[in-house]
């Protein structure tokens, strides 16, 4: 049995940020640290206050960090879909070999995977993620891994996925603002849904719909590529406000009666449900019951359901067999599944992870970053020598209460730009890449 391989997920949301550390051990991943903080300092998705945002990013890392005694040092960074492109790109090498064994290397694959990054962006566009969708070898295409064929010329067909240069940089620098170093990044819809989905729910054609709290992600996923990744800028904050009005009460009461007793699906909320809720500006308190407040969810979520149909009819995403799956903190609210498949018209499910201490639909964006790094590292080997150590009075496994295992799919993620042979030396990693490229600005 080989050393556990520690990784550290980094999910900067508008309204928390999480941290959480895996230990992943004969394939079977531990949930070990959980840090969430409140997030300050972002709106929409976007950082528009760089000091608020550092602290908030601390909170959560030495949360995290207190639960095991452990410092962390690198994080996998999650990069959400604002201002996120995806655009079609090909790559053509010849495969040049001194003697007439022409076997296709990882050398050659990195050069096919460069000859595709070759292509221009805009002066306001950063590269963060190459995708290849297949690989073609001489005249036969459809290849998901050439590694070992025979061939003279290699072509791939990919995905590149940029996203504005100055959302990077301001996140870029928050992290490194807060002490951290960025081990890898990739964009979060790519990596959660790579895992929230089933294998046949990403070959038929799915959505994944995040509802956060002030953004809904949605990435459809068909033939295992991620097709489309967007942003509809309301989540569940717009709930939380309209109960803070209508029950004449604080933000942080409206939250927590949202979750304690909200229901989404008006027909099977409760009237015999009562709670009493403190009245701003008065002692008393008055009592509401649990149908009065569906009423308001529900009209919220079928207004977010139809912003999310018509994201569906622009992009021309309707009628995809594998239906839809609902993840991030508004998926936990009951009824939320009834309303959606009636106000959709497609197979509705709730993902979230299967892991103890994080067994609720707002961590699925920061855990599946975890698996998807892993999954990336094993096929790959790229992080040898390079993760987060323990500190020497700590030992793994033993410093909290045992966890249950879960055993991970595994998923064969598609090459990336940065692979190499283990007789190779690594390529640059793409966060020191970006930290070139802001050297001037972050100093």
């Amino acid at each position: 049995m080989g050393e556990p391989e520690v990784y550290v997920s980094l999910d900067i949301g508008s309204t928390s940020v999480k941290c959480i550390i895996g230990e992943v051990s004969d394939e079977a991943v531990h949930i070990i640290g959980v840090g969430n903080a409140k997030s300050t300092g972002i709106r929409k998705g976007s950082i528009v206050d760089i000091d608020a945002t550092v602290q908030s990013i601390k909170r959560a890392v030495d949360q995290a960090e207190r639960m095991i005694g452990m410092s962390i040092h690198k994080v996998i960074l999650g990069i959400p879909a604002a201002h996120v492109m995806l655009q079609d790109t090909k790559g053509v090498v010849a495969v040049v070999k001194n003697d007439e064994n022409r076997e296709i290397t990882s050398d050659d694959v990195n050069r096919v995977l460069d000859a595709a990054q070759m292509m221009s962006l805009s002066p306001d566009r950063e590269h963060i993620n190459l995708v290849p969708r297949y690989y073609t070898v001489d005249s036969v295409s459809e290849i998901k891994d050439p590694r070992g064929m025979l061939g003279i010329r290699l072509e791939v067909d990919a995905t590149m996925i940029t996203t504005s240069k100055t959302v990077l940089h301001n996140v870029l620098r928050c992290v490194e603002k807060a002490g951290l170093d960025i081990q890898e990044i990739y964009l979060q819809p790519l990596a959660s849904g790579t895992f929230a989905l089933t294998k046949d729910e990403r070959n038929r054609g799915t959505t994944l719909i995040d509802i956060g709290g002030e953004t809904t992600t949605i990435a459809v996923f068909k033939d295992d590529q991620l097709l489309h990744a967007s942003i509809i800028p309301v989540g569940g904050e717009n709930i939380t406000k309209d109960l803070s009005l209508v029950l004449r009460t604080s933000t942080e009461q409206a939250e927590k009666i949202k979750l304690e007793y909200g229901h989404a699906y008006f027909n099977e909320a409760s009237d015999n449900e009562v709670f009493d809720v403190p009245v701003i500006g008065a002692d008393a308190k008055e009592q509401f019951s649990q149908r009065y407040i569906s009423e308001i969810i529900s009209m919220r979520l079928e207004e977010l359901f139809e912003l999310i149909l018509d994201e569906f009819y622009r992009q021309n995403l309707s009628g995809l067999p594998g239906g839809v799956v609902l993840t991030g903190g508004v998926a936990k609210l009951e009824g939320i599944a009834q309303l959606a498949r009636d106000c959709l018209q497609t197979r509705v499910r709730i993902a979230a992870p299967q892991y103890i201490g994080v067994r609720d639909p707002e961590y699925t964006s920061a855990v599946n970053l975890i698996r998807y790094a892993h999954a990336d590292n094993q096929f790959y080997n790229k992080y040898e020598g390079d993760f987060n150590q323990p500190s020497n009075d700590m030992m793994l496994g033993t410093a909290q209460p045992s966890h249950e295992q879960e055993q991970m799919e595994y998923q064969q993620p598609a090459p990336r730009d940065d692979y190499e042979e283990t007789n190779h030396q690594p390529k640059e990693k793409f966060s020191d890449k970006v930290k070139k490229i802001f050297k001037g600005i972050l100093d």
